[in-house]
């Protein structure tokens, strides 16, 4: 029987060196997501051996992440197989990848049925890219940011400290405001909305954030940690749409500063569109290096 509990931000000691030891290059594998987005998913936690074991629940059907440590992987999945089993629901993992796959074909042959899951695909682009905007391929968002630029001769890129931290939840507040996607219309308690819960816990979970300031107003900010050994993951990204170049200006400016402090950083994973058509088309037109794929396997006997 695997003990599963509810995710605390104590458990961060013991996560994230499992996650370093297992190199996973997927956005969901990464304590700051699991612990974030504990509340709307159900995530709950277990360590079976040198291995953590996430479930969630979504759409009231139960999942597992594909285990993230070291050592022989089988019992564990013995053991996950065995939790769904006693509870009656479907050995199911979500966002496995192709590696992943590889293995659980080698341990299950013929077990395992695998589904593209698009709308779960992380959009990884080369930071060296990002930062310098180099390319025809970023011409246009290179535009974007001397626009910025010429327009605009009182602005800042700020790091984000406790100092500064209010007035990017304040800025954070009127984005949704302006975008009718508050935390509240989409259902979600203000207490445990993801964005919110890394407002809180920005110390604690560690994170990076920067944020452009306008003639002394905070116009956008993001934020975002070291996700594996060659990849960065942003986790939020928010500007106000009506001054032109800022979304563009924060991406560039972030970009810098992450290749600045982690020199040994190669790729930037900004995580899945989640099947919405504009987060897409925005995604896709910074033209990404590779996408990080994943599926969704279902055990079933033979």
């Amino acid at each position: 029987m695997i003990e599963f509990r509810e995710t605390t931000i104590e458990d961060k000691e013991w996560i994230d060196p499992l996650l370093k030891e297992a190199d996973l290059h997927g956005c969901h594998q990464n304590f700051t997501n699991i612990f974030a987005w504990s509340q709307t998913y159900i995530y709950r936690v277990a360590r079976v051996n040198d291995y953590l074991v996430v479930k969630g629940i979504m759409e009231n059907a139960p999942y597992y992440f594909y285990p993230a440590g070291t050592g022989d992987i089988k019992p564990v999945f013995e053991l996950m197989k065995q939790d769904a089993a006693e509870n009656g629901h479907p050995f199911v993992i979500v966002g496995a990848s192709p590696e992943n796959m590889v293995v659980l074909k080698e341990l299950y042959p013929e077990h395992f049925e695998f589904k593209e899951f698009r709308d779960g695909f992380d959009y990884v682009y080369l930071l060296e890219k990002l930062a310098k905007l180099s390319g025809n391929a970023l011409h246009s968002k290179k535009n974007h940011v001397n626009r910025f630029l010429k327009v605009n001769s009182d602005w800042a890129f700020e790091i984000i400290s406790q100092e500064n931290l209010a007035e990017c939840w304040e800025m954070n507040r009127a984005w949704c405001k302006e975008n009718d996607n508050s935390c509240e219309d989409n259902g979600i308690h203000e207490e445990t909305c993801a964005v919110r819960c890394c407002f809180r816990n920005f110390e604690a979970l560690k994170l990076d954030g920067g944020l452009i300031r306008l003639n002394g107003k905070v116009v956008a900010y993001t934020m975002g940690e070291p996700l594996n050994s060659d990849a960065y993951v942003i986790h939020i990204e928010k500007a106000f749409s009506d001054i032109a170049g800022a979304y563009q200006m924060i991406n560039q400016q972030f970009a810098a500063l992450i290749k600045e402090k982690y020199p040994h950083i190669v790729y930037v994973n900004r995580e899945e569109d989640m099947g919405i058509e504009g987060l897409r088309k925005a995604k896709l037109s910074y033209h990404p290096d590779h996408m990080e794929e994943k599926y969704t396997a279902t055990y079933f006997e033979q």
